[in-house]
């Protein structure tokens, strides 16, 4: 029961964060989870389907206040299903110490952009087949970390000529199709805790709902961003010290 309690609360408070900045929280969890004890493939399923629950719950209330485009979205969506499995698929013959020193790195990068990247799109086009390619690449390092992808997306789309809220809003619509895919695909070789899975999954809606009223009507989803990226970088220094000692 206490950690049931434990993870609830974990969860419940990461999703809410993530979701007020636009992004699945598993990038956090998953090295939470294998920190206090967790498997590294069950944290990453577990992680996966707690950044389908919050996001769809964010993605229902954008499409009910008529802010999603969709046909926008759909090169990505259709890319990220495809690959984010694949890269779930080939976890399971990478050793574990590489994948946490893959995930280091991506949490680095991950913070690095959310934190420095300026906040002005660069180059002004939405090419679909450049979306897609887009959405292929981070769908094969999510699925292989298991961490979403959102928080790669975010930074590129910018680039691409999204502001920073529409962005958000996107990958919202993007990552339930790309971390249930992977999620599906970890299944075939990870044995689920499936009560604890229901106890995160309820801690994971009720984030993402929170989060995405506070995005919309309380804070700057810029100023969540910069604790986000702080918060990974932290995150990558535990996994590296850990991974050192």
């Amino acid at each position: 029961m206490n950690d049931y309690i434990l993870y609830f609360s974990l969860t419940l408070g990461f999703s809410t964060l993530f979701s007020v900045g636009g992004i699945g929280a598993a990038i956090a969890l998953v090295p939470i989870f294998n920190v206090v004890g967790m498997p590294i493939n069950l944290a990453k399923a577990i992680g996966l389907f707690i950044n389908t629950s919050s996001t769809i719950t964010a993605s229902v209330m954008n499409f009910k206040r008529g802010v999603l485009n969709v046909k926008a979205t759909l090169p990505l969506i259709i890319a990220i299903l495809l690959a984010t499995p694949v890269g779930a698929y080939l976890s399971q013959y990478i050793v574990d110490i590489w994948v946490k020193w893959l995930l280091v790195g991506f949490l680095l990068t991950s913070g690095s952009l959310l934190l420095f990247q300026k906040r002005e799109a660069k180059f002004g086009f939405r090419s679909p087949a450049l979306l897609a390619l887009l959405g292929g690449g981070v769908g094969v390092i999510s699925g292989l970390l298991g961490v979403g992808g959102g928080s790669l997306l975010i930074p590129l789309l910018i680039l691409l000529g999204y502001n920073a809220k529409e962005a958000g809003i996107a990958v919202s619509m993007v990552i339930p199709f790309s971390s249930f895919g992977a999620f599906t695909t970890y299944l075939g070789f990870t044995e689920m805790d499936w009560p604890l899975l229901g106890v995160v999954t309820i801690a994971a809606i009720l984030g993402g709902y929170l989060g995405n009223r506070i995005m919309h009507f309380k804070l700057s989803p810029a100023q969540v961003k910069k604790l986000i990226g702080v918060v990974l970088y932290l995150l990558a220094a535990k996994i590296a010290v850990g991974l050192l000692t």
